[in-house]
Formats: C-alpha cells, sequence, structure tokens
C-alpha cells in the first residue's frame, strides 16, 4: 500500500502521525511511504530521519493526495485538505466530526472513507487512541490553568496549591474519564482543593478509592455543579460522549455564579465544549474573557508539546495503521471490530450513529454501508 503523511496544517500544529520507526516498519512490509517534506520537523524528527527509515520525501501535499491509497493525519482534514482527498482514499485521524457540520458534510462530499482515531473501541468500552492525547490534555489543563491563575495572565492571581497559611486553590473537574483523572492528580500533585464530578457511580468509587485525600468526589448535576462553582478557581472541562457532541454542563449564567479571574480551561472544546461559552481557539491566541472568568478553549491542546505527544499518539495508533496497511481497508474491517468502531464515513454514507444524530443525517450501519 501506499501511505502518505502529510505536514499537518491546521494552526500551532507541530505533530505528526507517523515517526521514522514507524515508518522503518511499515517499510520493511513492502509498502511505500510518502512523508511530506519538513513533517516531522515540529516533533523533532528532520527529513533525513525518514529517509534514513525508507520513506520517500515529496514537496506537496498534493502530490501525497493524489499518490497515497491511505493518508494517516493527525488532526482533522482542514478545507483545503478536503479538496485534495480523493473517492476511496481511507482517511485516518482525529475527526471530531459532531463538532463540525461543515467538516463532516465537506467529508461526505470527498466519497472517501474517514476512519477516526477518537471512536476506535476495544471490547471493555475504552477508547485506546484518545487515552494518550487525553493523558496528555488532562495534565496540560492544569499546568496551562495553573498559568494564567496568575494575575499577569488575567487570572485572580492565585497559586494552585496555596503556601503554609494561606488556602490553596480550588480546582473542579467536570468528567471522571482519562482526562479529569489526569488532571485531578496533577491538580492534587500541586497540593490544590479538588473536585471531580461525573455521573458513573462505579467511577466514582474508583476514584475515591485510587486518589489521594485531597480530591473530593461528587456526582454531577446541575446542583452540585452551581454550588461549586462561587469556591471553584480553576473549572476544568472533561465530558466525553464517544462521537456526540459534548453536553452543556455550565451555562452562561451559571458563569455568573463564578469570581472575576477565575480560570476555564474547557478541553471538551473538540466535541464542542462542555460550557455554553466555549469557542476554539489556538496556542497563538489562547484566552478570551466572558462575564470576567478567562477562557483556555485551544482545540489541539497537545499540539503545544508535539515531541511527547507525538510519540505517545504513535505509540497507540501504529498498530491500526499497520493494520490497515498490511490487509487494506476491506479485510480489516471484516478482521477487526475496532476498526468498524473507528468507521465514521464510507464513501458518502455517515456510520456512526452520533454523527448523524449531530447533524440530523441519515445512519446507515458500518456492516450495511461496506456491504459486508
Amino acid at each position: 500500500m501506499i501511505i502518505g503523511v502529510p505536514k499537518e496544517i491546521k494552526r500551532s500544529e507541530n505533530r505528526v502521525s507517523v515517526t521514522p520507526m514507524g515508518v522503518e516498519v511499515l517499510v520493511s512490509d513492502g509498502h511505500k511511504v510518502l512523508v511530506e517534506s519538513n513533517a516531522g520537523i515540529g516533533s523533532g524528527f528532520s527529513n533525513e530521519d525518514y529517509e534514513k527509515s525508507g520513506a520517500e520525501i515529496v514537496d506537496s501535499a498534493k502530490e501525497i493526495f493524489e499518490k497515497a491509497e491511505m493518508i494517516v493525519k493527525v488532526k482533522e482534514p482542514q478545507p483545503k485538505e478536503l479538496e485534495m482527498i480523493r473517492p476511496g482514499q481511507v482517511v485516518f485521524t482525529y475527526f471530531h466530526f459532531a463538532a463540525s457540520e461543515e467538516l463532516t458534510r465537506g467529508f461526505i462530499k470527498t466519497g472517501a472513507i474517514a476512519v477516526a482515531y477518537e471512536t476506535i473501541e476495544l471490547e471493555d468500552g475504552t477508547l485506546p487512541l484518545l487515552v494518550p492525547m487525553s493523558e496528555v490534555a488532562g495534565r496540560m489543563a492544569v499546568q496551562e490553568g495553573a498559568k494564567y491563575l496568575e494575575k499577569a495572565q488575567g487570572g485572580r492571581g492565585i497559586l494552585l496549591g496555596g503556601v503554609p497559611g494561606v488556602k490553596p486553590a480550588v480546582v473542579t473537574i467536570l468528567g471522571g474519564g482519562i482526562v479529569g483523572m489526569n488532571a485531578a492528580k496533577m491538580a492534587a500533585g500541586l497540593g490544590a482543593t479538588v473536585y471531580i464530578l461525573d455521573v458513573n457511580h462505579e467511577r466514582l468509587r474508583y476514584l475515591d478509592d485510587v486518589m489521594p485525600k485531597n480530591v473530593i468526589t461528587i456526582y454531577s448535576n446541575p446542583y452540585n455543579i452551581r454550588r461549586l462553582l462561587p469556591e471553584t478557581d480553576l473549572l476544568i472541562g472533561a465530558v466525553l460522549i464517544v462521537g456526540s457532541k459534548a453536553p452543556k454542563l455550565v451555562t452562561r449564567e451559571m458563569l455568573k455564579l463564578m469570581k472575576k479571574g477565575a480560570v476555564i480551561v474547557d478541553v471538551a472544546v473538540d466535541q464542542g465544549g462542555c460550557v455554553e461559552t466555549t469557542r476554539p481557539t489556538t496556542h497563538d491566541d489562547p484566552v478570551y474573557f466572558v462575564d470576567g472568568v478567562l477562557h483556555y478553549c485551544v482545540a489541539n491542546m497537545p499540539g503545544a508539546v508535539p515531541y511527547t505527544s507525538t510519540i505517545a499518539l504513535t505509540n497507540a495508533t501504529f498498530s491500526y495503521v499497520k493494520m490497515l496497511a498490511d490487509k487494506g481497508f476491506i479485510k480489516a474491517f471484516k478482521d477487526s471490530k475496532e476498526i468498524r468502531t473507528g468507521l465514521n464515513i464510507y464513501k458518502g454514507k455517515v456510520t456512526h450513529p452520533n454523527v448523524a444524530k449531530a447533524f440530523d443525517l441519515e445512519y446507515i450501519s458500518p456492516e450495511e454501508a461496506v456491504g459486508e
């Protein structure tokens, strides 16, 4: 198979979808790997690194999209890339379709095959390709939140962990999944008072068991959220419903309960955000204020630490890249339930129920769409 690795063009995105180590394995298996010039520079991998691993370096994304049978990316195709995608071409990346009707309808028109990292699901319900980036984003949420609580950044001027004689900041985390758990670990380690909310009782029991004593588990509902907002210094949105838009747990009206200079980091922004006032921002221009509350809503947070993120991501994605390359899409689809759960759009047909529901589109099962 001919595999294409274009340079990411989303603003401030420095990750790359395949490392030179991955290229070496694919080439040794008989595949051809086309890598756009300087695709790996932001993650610390040079063109020479890729060439030594057996990749062919090409000068333009246009050539990659023209020649490759499968495109492997990190972020969703940008408008310029959508124009280059060919019918029947496999595109394997983070899509987060439910956050963008324009992207969804645009990809449908290409007639290509969208396999989404974020909906690949194991038998136990875990999402293996979301986990590494969720770990990064959860930890970064506290790192960025702590920074923006500083007065010079527009925050209240609070040190997350406090000092002897001065109480620590209060961190409230909406969602006890991978993002929420990693955020809680970081915030607790810095000495903050941490509240983590979820609707899953078993998850709350687990978190209560494994977290340190400065992490308090609370059942998530509007009453409890409203009760916590007035004392919250840093609010972290960490809610995920697979393939769907995030629920709006904090309304514009509820925002008025928060203190001026409090900070919101909405990691759920990729799925539309769990705070009503969330809108996507970039690493170049990451924050804005609403009602005196500072919002950090960068849609590709792990892109700020591309070396760590690229290696963590490709460690998780590579086995699926290899499977798709070795078997081809149809056989991989037949053999792997995970690939079937990852299929979001097949040649113009929406094959994930939550993507169809988000924009009132017709849904067809993956098996029916592929005809297998």
